[in-house]
């Protein structure tokens, strides 16, 4: 009886352990922005599919020692984008829910998902 209820516990526990879901580890879907490029004209930016809990520095905006910053983000993803005034997720924030967008005026050069 004892060796009966031992196994079920086995059974049991290993098909929990496989049952477990991992953690999602992208933000699925597309963070776009606009940016000026080297001949002044606005330009489409894209993020698809980014890692969550990373920060992704956008790279046309990436130097802090410019005046060029991205603008009108789209959170077209399933997360949550914090947007951040400087690059490596530092500097003045804002959070931007998904589906949400953000008018010209709202300036950005990197961007973490929850």
């Amino acid at each position: 009886m004892h060796l009966r209820h031992t196994a079920a516990a086995a059974v049991a526990s290993l098909a929990l352990l496989f049952a477990t879901p991992c953690p999602a580890a992208a933000a699925v879907g597309e963070f776009r922005y606009t940016y000026y490029d080297d001949f002044g004209n606005r330009a489409p930016g894209v993020l698809v599919d980014p890692d969550s809990r990373d920060c992704h520095t956008l790279p046309e905006v990436a130097d802090p020692h410019t005046s060029a910053t991205a603008f009108a983000p789209q959170n077209l993803t399933s997360a949550t984008a914090t947007m951040f005034t400087g690059p490596d997720c530092d500097g003045d924030y804002y959070s931007l829910r998904p589906g949400g967008r953000a008018s010209d005026r709202l300036k950005l050069r990197s961007v973490i998902f929850s």
